[in-house]
């Protein structure tokens, strides 16, 4: 089959790989779309995986090709979408329900073969069927649907907060799409990006601006969102949070990526400072919000590439073109 590998740092190309084969308790699923995300920028920089070559793709959805042994659960052309999540159900933090944590963490697309690939493997149990009504080339989209709604979960949002996000790209997008329906009060957005602030606007956010400064006087806000990685937008955020407010980082830093914060305001206006990792417990609640029309797929996806053009589709996600790019085998 053909698939996109990432040899080495700064080396990927799509090439033909062996076919997986399906154990007694996994599926392979015939990939109609992959979603290229934060992630997989990290992976190739030569962070995340532990080991390269691999094929990266932890986004992804398509119909099953074929079914393990020991599998009754799903069929041959059933619709799924992929939960790319595999804990190892031993450690400490798995039996205490947060896998998300697994000393051993890992993940299709992130440690084994993922879904920028004609098929991919994974375990039954990751696989969640689509109703018929949901276009699989679209499913894609569940996945990060499903690590913002784990950002909720931890944010335990309040009715009437005053919310500010920063970025607005695809999860600064889904962020401000959960917000309108977690009772947030205002969302506001910010963003370097004219085109994608134009996206946040259209979606019904209550104010965008290019910097925190053009929207002085609202005395700080009680959940500052993070869905950028970026070390400028981190250190500013943690100055907007209103007292008694919370901060989270939601999106993806770099190793090396730092900021200063001040322990006594921190302790003098009860401010939290909070973290979401990936997705715990949410991806089928995201597959049912996708169901239900919360995202519409023509705004969050602006490019569909051929799995050929992966290595185009990488260059084109990182330089901030667009929102979601899918690659379509």
């Amino acid at each position: 089959m053909r698939a996109a590998v990432i040899e080495a740092p700064g080396r990927v190309t799509v090439t033909t790989v062996p076919d997986p084969t399906p154990g007694p308790r996994e599926v392979v699923v015939e990939v109609a779309s992959c979603g290229l995300c934060g992630t997989d920028l990290h992976i190739l920089q030569g962070e995340f995986a532990p080991s390269l070559p691999l094929v990266p793709g932890h986004e992804f959805a398509g119909r099953v090709a074929a079914v393990g042994s020991a599998v009754t659960e799903l069929a041959v052309g059933d619709k799924v979408a992929v939960d790319p999540s595999l804990p190892c159900h031993e450690c400490r933090y798995c039996r205490t329900g947060r896998g998300n944590l697994c000393d051993r963490w890992a993940a299709i697309g992130v440690t084994v073969p993922g879904g920028a690939a004609e098929y991919a493997a994974a375990p039954v149990a990751n696989c969640v069927k689509l109703p018929e009504h949901i276009a699989v080339e679209d499913a894609a989209l569940i996945e990060p649907l499903s690590c913002a709604v784990r950002g909720y979960d931890v944010l335990g949002s309040r009715i009437a907060s005053s919310v500010l996000i920063y970025g607005s790209g695809t999860m600064g997008l889904m962020m401000l799409e959960l917000a309108k329906r977690t009772g947030a009060a205002s969302v506001d957005v910010l963003d370097v990006n004219p085109e994608r602030l134009a996206t946040a606007q259209k979606l019904g956010c209550s104010r965008t601006a290019t910097a925190s400064a053009e929207l002085a006087g609202s005395g700080g806000w009680d959940v500052v969102i993070d869905a950028t990685g970026n070390a400028a937008a981190i250190q500013d955020g943690l100055e907007q949070v209103a007292k008694g407010g919370v901060f989270l980082q939601f999106g993806v830093a770099d190793y090396a990526t730092t900021a200063t914060i001040s322990p006594y305001r921190v302790y003098n206006q009860e401010i939290t400072i909070t973290g979401s990792m990936a997705v715990l417990h949410s991806f089928e609640r995201a597959a049912e919000l996708l169901a239900a029309g919360v995202l519409d797929p023509q705004v969050f996806i602006s490019h569909r590439l051929p799995l050929e053009e992966y290595p185009r589709a990488l260059e084109n996600f990182a330089s901030g073109q667009g929102r979601k790019t899918v690659v379509m085998p």
